[in-house]
C-alpha cells in the first residue's frame, strides 16, 4: 500500500513511523491531530495489535480519539493519566530552534496542554514545513465566540506594533458556518507572513481578553522527526543537540494503514 503514497505521504509516513521508536511499554503517549498524527496513531495501533504494545493514549481531539480506539489503542483523559510521558504530534511550521505553529487541524488548545503536560514532546513532519522564520503559514488564534469580531479588530490593531509582514485576521469557516473546536470556540487565523519574535507574539496574544490561546509552541517541542519522500528520515534532538539520519524501506501490503484518509 505504501508505494501507492505520494511522495508527501511517504514523507508523512516515514516520519510517523520512526516516531513510534519513542514509546515504550506501560507509558502513557499523548496523541496528536491532523494527518501526520494520523499515520502515527496508526502506527501505534498495529504495535499494541501485532506487538502487544501496552500503552494508554491521550488523545488532543474527539477525531483522534475516535481513531485510537478504531485501531485497538486504550483512551484516557488527561486527568486520568495526570501526567504523560510523550506526546507525539505534527505541525504546520518549525523553525531551526524547534519552535512550532499549530492548529491548523483546529485542536490548539488541547494539543498544547497535552504538549505542556509531558517529559518530552515529539514532533513529526516533513521537510517542506521547516522555515527561517515562522508566519508562512496562518497562525490560528483560539477566541471564545462572544465578541469575537470585537477581538479581531483588536488583534488586527496589536498588530500594527509588532513585526509581522501582514495584518489580515480572518474567521476560519466550515461551510457556511464558523469552525467550532471541540471546546465550542472560534479560530482566527492570522496571515502574517512573517513573525520577527514569536516569543512576543505569543504572550501578547494570550493577555487580550477573549483569546483562549494561540498556535505557537514556543520551547515545548524537544525532538522533530523529519520524513523525507525517498524514505529518509533525520532526527533532530534540541536537547542533546544531535541530528541522526537513517532510511525506511516501503513494503507495498495492506494493513492498518490501508483506509486511512488525511
Amino acid at each position: 500500500m505504501t508505494g501507492e503514497l505520494s511522495p508527501i505521504d511517504k514523507a508523512k509516513f516515514v516520519a510517523a513511523k520512526r516516531s513510534v521508536d519513542f514509546v515504550e511499554d506501560g507509558m502513557r503517549v499523548g496523541l496528536g491531530t491532523g494527518s501526520t498524527a494520523a499515520w502515527m496513531v496508526r502506527c501505534l495501533g498495529e504495535l499494541v495489535c501485532e506487538d502487544g504494545l501496552k500503552i494508554r493514549g491521550v488523545p488532543t481531539s474527539t477525531r483522534t480519539a475516535e481513531l485510537a480506539r478504531e485501531v485497538g489503542i486504550e483512551v484516557i483523559s488527561l486527568d486520568e493519566a495526570r501526567w504523560i510521558d510523550v506526546t507525539i504530534d505534527g505541525a504546520d511550521e518549525f523553525d531551526g530552534n524547534l519552535n512550532l505553529i499549530k492548529g491548523g487541524g483546529g485542536a490548539l488548545l488541547q494539543e498544547k496542554i497535552v504538549a505542556t503536560a509531558s517529559d518530552q514532546m515529539v514532533v513529526i513532519t516533513d521537510a517542506g514545513k521547516e522555515v527561517e522564520k515562522l508566519g508562512a503559514f496562518p497562525l490560528p488564534v483560539e477566541v471564545i465566540p462572544f465578541g469575537w469580531q470585537t477581538t479581531k479588530s483588536l488583534i488586527e490593531e496589536l498588530l500594527i506594533s509588532m513585526d509581522v509582514l501582514g495584518r489580515d485576521a480572518s474567521l476560519r469557516m466550515n461551510g457556511s458556518r464558523p469552525f467550532v473546536t471541540d471546546e465550542g470556540n472560534y479560530i482566527l487565523d492570522l496571515h502574517l507572513g512573517r513573525i520577527g519574535d514569536a516569543h512576543q507574539m505569543a504572550m501578547v496574544l494570550n493577555q487580550m481578553p477573549g483569546v483562549v490561546e494561540n498556535g505557537l509552541f514556543i520551547d515545548i517541542c524537544d525532538v522533530v522527526v523529519v520524513g523525507f519522500g525517498d524514505g529518509r528520515v533525520e532526527t533532530r534532538d534540541i536537547n542533546d543537540g544531535t541530528v541522526a539520519e537513517d532510511r525506511l524501506d516501503f513494503v507495498e501490503t495492506d494493513n492498518l494503514f490501508s483506509d486511512l484518509q488525511d
